[in-house]
């Protein structure tokens, strides 16, 4: 009896802290602006709701992605790492909740900055 009691109890707790996260994740802040990261430094801070349409490659040792924004929009268009999730992971809008953009191969990340970031560009 008491060991059911332990297991409902348990269940209880992950299933609240699984909602909890849920929830912080869906009311996280939206952001406009972008922060790419190569090989774990910034390089670019961009506020896609000010930023013009263009296409432009990141190198990193040697490996290559290109990136484009569009439409107040970035996403990897092109990279040369063998399993091209980044490619085929979703844009990031401004103003939209987004998960980043990440490449393991190339060391690149782009993901939605915190919205204390002070809007330079490249």
């Amino acid at each position: 009896m008491k060991k059911n009691v332990i297991i409902i109890i348990i269940t209880a707790v992950i299933f609240a802290a699984g909602a909890i996260g849920c929830l912080l994740v869906l009311m996280a802040p939206k952001s406009n602006t972008v922060s790419i990261k190569s090989g774990g430094r910034e390089i670019y801070s961009i506020d896609l709701s000010a930023a013009e349409d263009c296409i432009f490659q990141i190198e990193f040792e040697g490996r290559m992605n290109t990136v484009e924004i569009k439409n107040h929009s970035i996403r990897v268009t092109e990279a040369d790492c063998p399993d091209k999730i980044c490619v085929n992971t979703a844009a990031i809008t401004a103003g939209k909740s987004s998960a980043p953009i990440v490449c393991l191969p190339n060391r690149l990340v782009i993901e939605p900055a915190n919205s204390s970031a002070d809007g330079r560009t490249g």
